[in-house]
């Protein structure tokens, strides 16, 4: 823009200027643009604040999920106390009962199974014979796969020489146990044992037996099918276990 002699500075031509409908419109889409981006502040600090809002309860919520997991494993160890306390009782015969202790440590929850037996309390392993561990092993095992996704774990569990500290006259009583427990939680049960066929006869769906072959190294036979009665001598029946008995684990 260049000035006149005088200094004064030369005014555009009024044909250049926009039409005050034009500088009208402008202002109007200015005013619109601001309004929208102060709504927009006013909506983000609105979302911020409840996202703050939801943060500040994030400690409150967990410690209360928590409380609620442990009254909840609580409520399930009762459970498996009472199941494994049954089962050790119709095996053995004995007045025991079956204590699981839980603590806290580095943050994980551990459990420690004791039995309880004249008001003395022994620890499992060291206090206990071999034939207590082979039960509690068994029935946690059967709870454990009972509490697994059935469409991710297929209900089917393989006890390999989970009888070998028992004495062979208790032996269909643990069948007998894993049977009932077994049907009622929806399980197939494989028993792999050294003991006589007498001690599964009675309870067992089939039997299978492994001899050597000179031909196959190892021959399966088949000894009992579902619904058959083993042919056994000497065999005894094993006492019935009511499978209303066993809580519900699910």
């Amino acid at each position: 823009m260049n000035g006149d002699e005088y200094g004064a500075p030369e005014l555009p031509d009024i044909r250049e200027l926009p039409s005050p409908r034009e500088l009208t419109r402008r202002l109007d889409r200015l005013d619109a643009e601001a309004a929208a981006r102060h709504a927009g502040r006013l909506a983000a600090g609105e979302a911020l604040a409840r996202v703050r809002a939801f943060l500040d309860l994030a400690p409150a919520t967990e410690a209360l999920l928590e409380k609620l997991a442990q009254e909840l494993f609580g409520e399930l160890l009762s459970e498996i106390e009472q199941t494994l306390t049954q089962a050790i009782r119709g095996i053995l015969g004995q007045e025991r009962v079956v204590r699981a202790r839980r603590e806290s440590r580095a943050g994980r929850l551990h459990v420690q199974f004791e039995i309880e037996q004249g008001g003395c309390v022994e620890d499992v392993l060291t206090g206990q014979g071999g034939s207590v561990c082979n039960i509690l092993s068994v029935g946690l095992r059967l709870i454990t796969l009972a509490q697994l996704d059935p469409a991710r774990h297929r209900p089917f569990l393989v006890l390999d020489e989970q009888d070998c500290w028992l004495k062979p006259e208790l032996v269909p009583q643990l069948v007998a146990v894993i049977q009932a427990v077994a049907a009622k939680l929806g399980l197939q049960v494989l028993i792999i044992s050294h003991h006589s066929l007498d001690r599964f006869s009675f309870k067992a769906d089939r039997i299978y037996g492994l001899s050597p072959s000179r031909e196959h190294g190892v021959e399966l036979r088949l000894l009992k099918g579902a619904g058959e009665e083993s042919g056994g001598e000497g065999g005894e029946a094993a006492p019935e276990y009511d499978p209303a008995s066993v809580p519900s684990l699910e």
